[in-house]
């Protein structure tokens, strides 16, 4: 379906590119609210946000103040004048946020998954004309992101955004969430001119890396960040790790390097154009060998399917696996590539050599 669309100068925010959406992972007292946003005050540009229902794994754990804290955060809008934002989970949420004229609201990885929760908001949305912000899904789930952006464009909602915060992953990683960034820009590349914000708060986990995803996301053209920033972040109830003070954050927005979309410089442009050349022709050569190689594939499986042998050969398989990835190292191909790339071509070839065995 088509989604209309009205530009972020449309919202009740400052048009400084990029948008800063900070403040405290969840609403604690009224006075670290206050402390936190009146020191967002002096960097400008920020939306301040903070979680009053905290959708928490377990029971037991910190799981919001509830409305009260909407209470504060009108106490810190009038105070400070900075636009307000929170997380919606259900119709009742809606209810109170409305009442407590919170500008802003955004749906959380966990409810976007539930396609009920999302027309349940919906729903109680119709008719309102409030800016909606849309996390990502738990899992990288590209149809699932966009129609949860679907049902609320559906009833009438045209300021809306994405918010890429990462992804769940099993075991040990580098961040909290996985980014895989093309997931974002499959959204952007599906919902022309939606405005993505960047969690790098969720992605990291950890304060120390806040500062290289928000630099990643800058650089891949994202129009805001959404920071957790808490006055004590030491002392918080939920989510310490992931949060910084307002005087680290300012730290990291001054170093932020933000570039330009493009340039009228003739040099620039004739020297991208040849390299942008050099990469159609190289790529029309991988899927030159990459046909080349499926051909080759189909040759197998003929072989196999005559001689009574199964397709998946695990032992060759994690030797061309390990092998690949040793050669691609030398390279300079990272093995996170090499292992995704490797994938995805054995998957072909599974299938083709699937067809052939089959074919009658």
């Amino acid at each position: 379906m088509e989604i209309k669309l009205e530009p972020l100068s449309s919202w009740p925010i400052e048009q400084k590119k990029p948008v800063i959406i900070a403040g405290p992972c969840s609403a604690e007292s009224e006075d670290q609210m206050l402390q936190t946003a009146n020191a967002l005050t002096n960097i400008g540009n920020v939306i301040f946000r903070a979680g009053v229902w905290k959708p928490r794994t377990r029971p037991n754990s910190f799981e919001g103040i509830g409305p009260v804290g909407l209470e504060w955060m009108n106490t810190v809008k009038q105070q400070t004048g900075l636009k307000t934002t929170t997380e919606v989970a259900n119709a009742k949420h809606v209810e109170e946020v409305l009442k407590n004229d919170i500008d802003i609201i955004w749906i959380g990885a966990r409810t976007t998954v539930n396609p009920f929760a999302i027309q349940e908001i919906a729903d109680a949305l119709v008719g309102v004309d409030i800016p909606v912000m849309v996390k990502n899904p738990m899992n990288p789930d590209v149809d699932l992101w966009l129609g949860a952006i679907e049902r609320f464009s559906k009833i009438g909602i045209t300021k809306l955004a994405a918010i890429h915060r990462g992804f769940f992953s099993y075991g040990s990683v580098k961040y909290r969430n996985i980014p895989q960034w093309q997931v974002a820009v499959e959204l952007k590349r599906r919902i022309k001119g939606i405005p993505m914000i960047c969690d790098p708060s969720h992605i990291a986990g950890k304060r120390e890396l806040i500062r290289e995803v928000s630099q990643k996301a800058i650089d891949l053209n994202f129009d805001g960040l959404m920071i957790e920033t808490h006055i004590n972040p030491e002392k918080a109830l939920s989510d310490k790790a992931q949060q910084i003070n307002p005087h680290e954050l300012n730290s990291i927005l001054e170093k932020l390097v933000v570039r330009q979309k493009s340039t009228d410089n003739e040099k620039f442009t004739s020297s991208l154009q040849g390299l942008r050349t050099q990469i159609d022709d190289l790529d029309s050569e991988l899927l030159e060998v990459l046909k080349r190689r499926m051909n080759v594939a189909e040759l197998i499986g003929q072989n196999k399917k005559e001689n009574g042998v199964t397709i998946l050969q695990t032992d060759r398989w994690s030797k061309i696996l390990e092998n690949r990835i040793k050669i691609g190292g030398k390279y300079n191909l990272s093995e996170e590539f090499m292992t995704k790339l490797l994938k995805a071509i054995h998957q072909e070839s599974i299938n083709r050599q699937t067809k052939v065995m089959n074919d009658k």
